[in-house]
């Protein structure tokens, strides 16, 4: 079974994009998700999260404050390297596994892995067959990701800063969906793929 990683900007609409994919049939592995199930409360790697950041980075329920904890690495890259070197192995390592379960399934000739950092690492650049990249107006990215994440425009400015340009993520993307208009408008972009990937993916079996 081929795989796609659907990769794009905060605020471009990747979640969207493959809950509609996964509407159609295709099994999606969303590494976003997976993030949140390895930082539940409970989870081992949320006590190193805390003892790497400091028990503030916690509720008092336990849970970790996401919010807080974004402040904290987005202005600090040697706190997000730090981050980073503890979460995204256990991350992948998760998204492989997923990945592998689903090949066992009989219907879908493809699976998308969802991957917000694409372009900036390379894990999942030998496991891929192709790229799709959710692209927006970069003032339609700010403002979703203000209403969503209830984040003033700096702050989201300073996360688009940590991502790769969008020159760079069109430049690298085999497929590209344009999200800058309406909800129904991207179901008929997604549709118009799938198809695509139907047919190119049997095609290079």
């Amino acid at each position: 079974m081929s795989i796609i990683a659907l990769t794009g900007g905060i605020g471009s609409g990747k979640t969207e994009a493959a809950k509609q994919f996964a509407t159609l049939g295709v099994p999606v592995v969303d590494t976003d998700e997976i993030a949140h199930q390895l930082t539940a409360i409970g989870a081992p790697i949320l006590e190193e999260i805390s003892n790497l950041f400091g028990t503030e980075v916690l509720t008092p329920e336990g849970a970790l404050n996401r919010a807080l904890l974004r402040a904290i690495v987005f202005n600090n890259i040697e706190a997000r390297n730090k981050l980073e070197k503890l979460l995204h192995p256990a991350i992948h390592r998760e998204a492989l596994a997923q990945l592998a379960k689903n090949e066992h399934q009989l219907n879908p000739v493809y699976q998308i892995v969802v991957v917000p950092l694409l372009f900036e690492g390379n894990q999942y650049a030998n496991l891929v067959t192709k790229t799709l990249v959710i692209d927006c107006d970069e003032k339609l990215q700010i403002s979703r990701t203000m209403a969503r994440s209830k984040l003033t425009e700096s702050e989201v400015k300073v996360i688009m800063a940590a991502q790769v340009s969008r020159a760079v993520r069109l430049k690298l993307a085999d497929e590209i969906i344009v999200n800058n208009g309406s909800h129904a408008e991207l179901l008929e972009n997604v549709l118009k793929i799938h198809k695509k990937f139907i047919k190119t993916c049997i095609l290079s079996e």
